[in-house]
């Protein structure tokens, strides 16, 4: 029996569901709960990148189901179509979540630069780790089986940097939708709620890489 997925993966991806859900929850629930102020979120995210004083960052509409991102190399904050043109509180508190990215790549946050330098050498660490490590369990290969762990454990660390840059963002995201009075009162407190449940989705992606390490850990521990 495998034990590692038993005691480790399941629970952590029995979590992901549960963050999964979360997210959809809070989403359609407070997508129908629109701020008193009535401006869609694509204005609210412009005008709070004025604020910042990042005049150069352009907001684009994009295609798809909360595909909202801020693309750093063009510096382009992208919202997904049904965030783009919605003065839902949910639409607000993703769009200025996503102005955090851009006042975080703005200010040089430390965290965040040290996420972006590490995207190609993880992309392509946590594309070996796996095939690496049981082609040397059925080889017999410590050798490969290490490599492939090292490997992965990159990917660990690279989901335990995302963390406090998906906190600071939402931290952020709060904080300039309450200064510039495009949220109050009991909307500060829904729209933390969906940036609260959005924020798990990261924790669980966290939860399930350390989880698929211990397991690949204890398989390795089998084999000497």
């Amino acid at each position: 029996m495998d034990l590692g997925y038993v005691f480790f993966v399941l629970p952590a991806f029995i979590f992901a569901l549960w963050a999964q859900a979360r997210v959809r929850s809070a989403y359609e629930s407070y997508s129908r709960v629109y701020a008193r102020a009535g401006q869609p979120a694509y204005i609210v995210a412009a005008a709070l990148l004025r604020d910042a004083g990042l005049e150069d960052v352009r907001v684009e509409r994009t295609p798809g189901v909360l595909t909202d991102h801020y693309d750093p190399r063009s510096k382009v904050l992208r919202l997904s179509a049904g965030v783009y043109d919605s003065a839902s509180v949910a639409a607000l508190g993703i769009a200025a979540h996503e102005v955090g990215h851009a006042v975080q790549h703005g200010i040089g946050y430390a965290p965040l630069a040290v996420r972006n330098s590490l995207v190609p050498v993880v992309n392509f660490a946590s594309n070996a780790a796996i095939p690496l490590f049981f082609v040397g369990l059925l080889m017999r290969s410590g050798t490969l089986m290490d490599l492939g762990l090292l490997f992965f454990l990159g990917a660990v660390l690279f989901q335990a940097i995302t963390l406090p840059v998906e906190f600071d963002a939402s931290r952020r995201a709060l904080n300039m939708l309450e200064s510039s009075g495009c949220v109050s009162g009991n909307e500060s407190v829904q729209v933390g709620n969906v940036l609260n449940a959005a924020a798990l989705t990261y924790v669980a992606a966290t939860a399930m890489a350390v989880a698929q390490f211990l397991r690949l850990f204890m398989l390795r521990g089998r084999r000497d």
